[in-house]
Formats: structure tokens, C-alpha cells, sequence
């Protein structure tokens, strides 16, 4: 029986290396897939009013978040393309680039961003230099995009089934109880991390829309000289950014100021008063008031919310990219641990004695 019991245990100390292996080989899009499934399981749960089945339910949540997604991404790049070839053709950015960059030399002109202009140039040979850059880089362009392929299709994947199956994983890790410890915690902090992460979608959302109104509302009284480019994608990307606190949305609202005053300093119009106010709405009314009265709302049941931005803020500079997503499940993963199974571990009452107790709740909103 020992022999038996040896032999079982082995295989899957075997197998649970294997699958630690490949866990850390894709940590990044797990981690990814975890903090889309905590952030949307409350909307995925909502949907059963509807009647819905849970597959069902599973690809209206994932639609909602892709569709929206690749749309602002798709905006994003035409713009950027767009405005990038009318930059190019104002201030002569070929005739520098032909000089200093040798595979840019044979262009002597940009084509336009139309399938009839495209097809002209490809005709004309105007693509021939961007053919060849690709041709002799196809390895690592092919890499980049399989890559990122593949990332992709786990996080749909790995969403999709634990939204379709978390209840089972749930109740799976539930079976290995000790005197109710194990299952206080995994409770816990299941409730903990769904509270957390889907307090932060909402966030992002909210400053989404309070940025896009004070941007058009800015928009409305500034010169034209003045205004802020796009201000309805600029105030998505203020949402998305502030995920990451104190620095988040800087890096966005910071440029737009900047693009705002430069035809103000070239002399094409009066208004740099009106980007300074620009700066102090941005300030005060998109980063200010959503982070001191939203996000301590929005920030779960227990977790502090300094230690929370302080994940968010640090987690990519340690762990890179997914460190955004990371850092904070580990530090809810942790948190709950002190605040529920080490007290009991040690001995403790397993009375309520939380040191964050008096912290407003999500569920009190």
C-alpha cells in the first residue's frame, strides 16, 4: 500500500512540475485571464436575469469586452496612421528619414490610407522599401504576431472556461478542508478578489466618462487653437490608464496638454491660458475626485487601498507588463491569508478583528 501510495505521489509531484512549468511559461496570459474573470463575473452573474445559459452568458461578457476593445484600438491606430502621414508631409519627414535610415531612401512619397490609394502604391512600387523591410525581418515579425496571438487566444480560452466552470473549480479546492480553515480562506478570498477587480472595471469606466465629459466640456469653451485632440478616445485611454495609480493618467492628459499648446507657442492662435485651466480640470476633476472618492468605494471588501495602488504602481516596474495584473491578486492572495487562516493557524479567536473593517464596501454603494 505504502509502495502504491509512493508511486501515485510521485506522478504527481511528475505532473504538477509540468503544469507549474507551463503555468510560468504563460504567466502572463493567465494572469490576464484571472483578472478578467474577477473583474467580470458579477456581470456574467447579473445576466442570468436574462435567462441566459452560462455559455452563452460567458460569450456576451467576453463580446462586450472584446468588441468595445478592438474597436478603440482600431480608432486608435487609424488616427495615429492618419496623422502620422499628414506630420510626415507638413515638416518633410522623408526627405530626413531618406538620409539617415537606408531602406527608407527608395520612398518619396507616403501613399494614402485608402484601399484604392494602397493599391496604387503597391502598383506604382511606393510599398517596395516596407516589402523588403518585411521580407528580410519576417522572423521576428512572425514571432511578435504569433506571440501575441497566442497570448490571446489563452486569455479568451482560459476566461471563457472559468467563467463557464469556475463553480466547479470552486468546489473542487473545497474538498481539501482542515477543520474549515482551507475553506474560510478559499471563500474569502474568492469574494475578496471578485470585490477588488471588478470595483477596478468599474472604476476604469467611471473615469472614462467623466474624463470624456470634461474633455468636450473643455473642448466647448477653448479656442480652436487650443482644443484637445480626439477627446472621446483621449478620455478612454485616461480610463484605461488609471489602472495604474498616482502616474496612470498622467501619461495621457501630460501629452494632450502639450499637443494643445504647441499651435498656441507656433503662433497659430491665442488660448495657452486656456490649456493651463485644461491641466487644472484635468487635475482636479478626472484624476483628483475619482481617485479620493472612487476608488476607496471601489477598492473591496477588506484590501487597504494604499497598499492596493502601491501593487498597481510597483507591480509592473518588478514583474513587468502583467505585473499590473499580478501584483494585485497576489497582495488580496496574501492579505486574506493574514486576515483569516493565520489567525486560526496561530491560535487566534476566529472573531472579526480585521484592521480594515471600517473601510467603506463596494456592497454598501
Amino acid at each position: 500500500m505504502n509502495e502504491k501510495r509512493l508511486a501515485v505521489g510521485t506522478f504527481g509531484v511528475l505532473v504538477a512540475l509540468l503544469v507549474g512549468f507551463l503555468a510560468v511559461r504563460f504567466i502572463a496570459a493567465i494572469t490576464v485571464a484571472v483578472f478578467i474573470y474577477y473583474s467580470t463575473r458579477r456581470y456574467h452573474k447579473a445576466l442570468r436575469r436574462l435567462r441566459l445559459p452560462a455559455r452563452l452568458r460567458a460569450v456576451v461578457v467576453l463580446a462586450s469586452l472584446a468588441v468595445p476593445l478592438l474597436l478603440l484600438i482600431s480608432y486608435a491606430v487609424v488616427l495615429l496612421v492618419v496623422e502620422a502621414r499628414q506630420f510626415a508631409e507638413q515638416y518633410q519627414v522623408l526627405d530626413t528619414a531618406a538620409e539617415n535610415v537606408g531602406w527608407f531612401g527608395g520612398i518619396e512619397s507616403l501613399p494614402e490610407f485608402t484601399a484604392q490609394g494602397l493599391y496604387r502604391a503597391y502598383q506604382s512600387g511606393q510599398l517596395d522599401p516596407f516589402l523588403e523591410f518585411a521580407r528580410e525581418n519576417a522572423t521576428f515579425l512572425t514571432s511578435l504576431v504569433s506571440g501575441l496571438f497566442l497570448n490571446l487566444f489563452i486569455v479568451l480560452i482560459l476566461t471563457y472556461y472559468l467563467l463557464v466552470d469556475g463553480g466547479r473549480i470552486r468546489s473542487w479546492l473545497l474538498r481539501f478542508d482542515d477543520d474549515a480553515i482551507v475553506r474560510d480562506y478559499l471563500e474569502a478570498v474568492d469574494e475578496e478578489l471578485e470585490a477588488v477587480l471588478f470595483g477596478n472595471l468599474l472604476n476604469v469606466i467611471a473615469t472614462a466618462l467623466i474624463a470624456i465629459l470634461a474633455y468636450h466640456g473643455y473642448n466647448v469653451v477653448a479656442p480652436a487653437a487650443a482644443q484637445v485632440p480626439y477627446p472621446t478616445l483621449a478620455g478612454a485611454l485616461t480610463g484605461i490608464a488609471s489602472l495604474i495609480p498616482v502616474v496612470g493618467m498622467k501619461i495621457v492628459y501630460f501629452p494632450l496638454a502639450v499637443i494643445a499648446a504647441i499651435p498656441v507657442l507656433l503662433g497659430q492662435g491665442s488660448g495657452l491660458a486656456y490649456v493651463g485651466g485644461f491641466l487644472v480640470v484635468a487635475v482636479v476633476v478626472v484624476d483628483t475626485i475619482p481617485d479620493l472618492i472612487l476608488r476607496p468605494i471601489l477598492s473591496g471588501e477588506t484590501t487597504h487601498v494604499g497598499l492596493l495602488m502601491l501593487a498597481y504602481t510597483l507591480g509592473p516596474v518588478v514583474l513587468g507588463f502583467y505585473g499590473l495584473f499580478f501584483a494585485p491578486i497576489l497582495l488580496v492572495v496574501a492579505l486574506t491569508f493574514a486576515d483569516t487562516a493565520l489567525p486560526r493557524l496561530l491560535g487566534v479567536d476566529a472573531a472579526d478583528n480585521g484592521v480594515h473593517r471600517n473601510q467603506m464596501r463596494l456592497d454598501d454603494f
